[in-house]
């Protein structure tokens, strides 16, 4: 209760959503719909993130509050990556986001994250995720879904310099699509912890899907989705998002305005 307290000040505000005309959804079926719609959407509008906004969606209001509305989105958050009806997890500016089923499969294809559960090392190996993240990453391959807590406890990551550990290895493999919010637990009498798993077993269709689909293609398809959100959007801006480079950007463009 007492973080629902403290989320009854204004949440976040911004014009994101012009644009992306549509009724108000007013059930987790609606709010499915309007992810596969849109393709990608954060939970509350975020400063400086232009993305749709399911609490928009739902409420009309540009200022989001800890009311009715966002109680609701709170609730499909985890509903929803359950039923897989979309994905969710803390991507775009390491905030909630949800993806579409396509979008999940094109981004996964961009990053190179279509691997299989027991591929942690390698990546450490590589360079491309930190230790924590690493122990993280096989903490799931072993035991599979788990809360937050647990999880902790298996990285040996208990203390408040591990919680501060823990939050930025979370951040890293789920900015690479690598583990996805999967529900919520009740692990203490206070709010529920989150729960989360590997991607490649939670979507596993999605991601044997981008294993057929360059990095190449797959910009080309967001890039086109994008500029359906939002036309005027130039090169540069769909580079800053996507954290592509310029040249990235222009070559989908121009391979999405060919075809």
């Amino acid at each position: 209760m007492a973080k629902s307290v403290k989320m009854t000040k204004k949440i976040s505000s911004g014009r994101a959503n012009a644009g992306v005309p549509g009724k108000r959804v007013k059930a987790a079926a609606d709010a499915a719909r309007f992810i596969d719609r849109v393709g990608f959407c954060v939970l509350f509008p975020v400063k400086n993130v232009p993305l749709p906004s399911l609490y928009y969606a739902v409420s009309h209001h540009r200022d989001a509050h800890w009311d009715k509305y966002a109680q609701l989105i709170w609730k499909w958050k985890d509903d929803l990556p359950k039923k897989r009806r979309a994905f969710y997890a803390k991507y775009f500016r390491g905030r909630g986001t949800f993806l579409s089923l396509q979008c999940l499969t094109h981004l996964l294809a961009m990053h190179e994250t279509a691997v299989s559960p027991n591929s942690a090392e390698s990546f450490y190996n590589s360079g491309r995720i930190s230790r924590d993240a690493c122990d993280l990453w096989k903490a799931l391959a072993q035991h599979g879904p788990t809360p937050t807590l647990e999880l902790r406890h298996d990285c040996k990551l208990e203390t408040q310099a591990g919680n501060k550990r823990f939050k930025k290895a979370m951040l890293e493999l789920q900015s690479l699509l690598i583990v996805t919010h999967s529900g919520a637990e009740q692990e203490t009498a206070a709010w529920a912890s989150n729960r989360f798993d590997l991607v490649s077993r939670a979507f596993p269709k999605q991601s044997r899907a981008a294993f057929n689909i360059s990095p190449e293609a797959a910009r080309q398809a967001l890039a086109t989705k994008y500029r359906s959100l939002y036309p005027e959007a130039s090169p540069t801006q769909i580079a800053r998002f996507f954290a592509w480079t310029k040249a990235q950007a222009v070559a989908a463009l121009g391979e999405a305005h060919a075809t």
